[in-house]
């Protein structure tokens, strides 16, 4: 016979006390070189939790991330939670300004859906719209987890690095199948997606990471990426002085400016996507497929050449000096013929 498994207790029939011990296992957070803040949460905590321990939670943890220039959230070992702790994530990341609907639940036991929106007010404060956030996902990231990273990918608020999640179920029960001691687990919710539209989700298919990369090496993926998003100001900065000093079509340097002052970056995770993306708006709106922008490493310089060096002494081209070798250099590099109808 098959016994049902025992299920550890929920967190809102233990102590205040208990409540808080398993917080503190479930979330950690540090904030890292380059003042990334980083907060891992493993388990999310519904509503009633927020409610009795919302304090400590924003006191310990929250207030202590909130003056770092960007975040790391890492759901890689998170397998579930609380649906109605879904707002509570969001809203923290969301501006204020607007009350956002971002997704819609249908449960079938109850036949009834539940819309959840984000929070018009938060227990202390919000995390700047202006900085970035990544979210760290792996093949194990499921449930709840998964919902909260899909709707910050389609509000384009975070940028998914990681593994193609599970694509679980929002909520599972264990179902006993007649008199047995046979039980099924059953998906008794489902998303319906961000605004309540679309017939598609995560669910089943898992959210596909706007960077994949294996889970072990997704947070060094992400600081990597942080790091070029970091550096993108002074880029621009460095284009749009350039652009004024040589640009020879002077009478369009003002559109360009005016241009790389309102791009928008928040996809932009590689040299590469920078390059394309640079490229196509300056030429674009300069109309001169000459201007081009190339993301090339410096090599290391040295006060002068040394012994044993690899690299041979640059070539300075000569005309020959010969008839003939001359001869040959010309027809090398001209072609002339008469063409009928005597063109040249």
């Amino acid at each position: 016979t098959l016994e049902a498994p025992r299920q550890a207790p929920a967190l809102t029939d233990l102590t205040q006390e208990e409540m808080l011990a398993r917080l503190q296992k479930g979330i950690r957070h540090e904030v890292l070189e380059g003042n990334v803040g980083y907060l891992r949460v493993d388990n999310i905590p519904g509503q009633e939790v927020v409610s009795k321990l919302g304090g400590f939670l924003v006191a310990s943890v929250w207030r202590k991330l909130m003056g770092t220039s960007a975040l790391v959230l890492d759901l890689r070992h998170c397998t579930g939670g609380h649906i109605s702790g879904i707002p509570y994530v969001i809203s923290y990341l969301h501006p204020g300004n607007t009350v956002l609907h971002v997704d819609t639940i249908y449960d079938r036991p109850s036949n009834t859906t539940t819309e959840i929106w984000t929070l018009p007010q938060v227990l202390g404060e919000r995390y700047s719209a202006d900085k970035d956030v990544v979210v760290l996902t792996s093949g194990h990231t499921g449930g709840v987890a998964e919902d909260i990273t899909y709707i910050l990918k389609q509000m384009r608020r975070a940028i998914v690095v990681g593994e193609r999640t599970v694509g679980g179920a929002l909520d599972l029960q264990k179902l006993r199948i007649g008199q047995s001691d046979f039980f099924l687990t059953v998906p008794v919710s489902r998303s319906l997606g961000p605004l309540g539209g679309g017939s598609q989700t995560w669910e089943g298919s898992g959210v596909l990471p706007c960077v994949g990369t294996p889970a072990e090496q997704a947070l060094e993926k992400a600081l990597a990426i942080l790091t070029l998003r970091r550096a993108l100001p002074g880029v621009v900065r460095r284009l749009q002085e350039a652009l004024q000093a040589y640009y020879t079509l002077v009478d369009r340097v003002p559109t360009l400016l005016h241009h790389l002052t309102n791009m928008d970056f928040s996809t932009v995770v590689s040299e590469e996507d920078l390059v394309t993306k640079l490229n196509a708006g300056l030429q674009t709106v300069s109309e001169d497929p000459r201007l081009l922008v190339r993301a090339v490493r410096p090599k290391e310089t040295s006060p002068g050449p040394e012994v044993g060096d690899d690299e041979p002494p640059e070539v300075v081209p000569t005309v020959p000096g010969a008839e003939a070798a001359r001869q040959a250099l010309v027809v090398s590099m001209f072609q002339v013929s008469v063409l009928p109808g005597n063109v040249g």
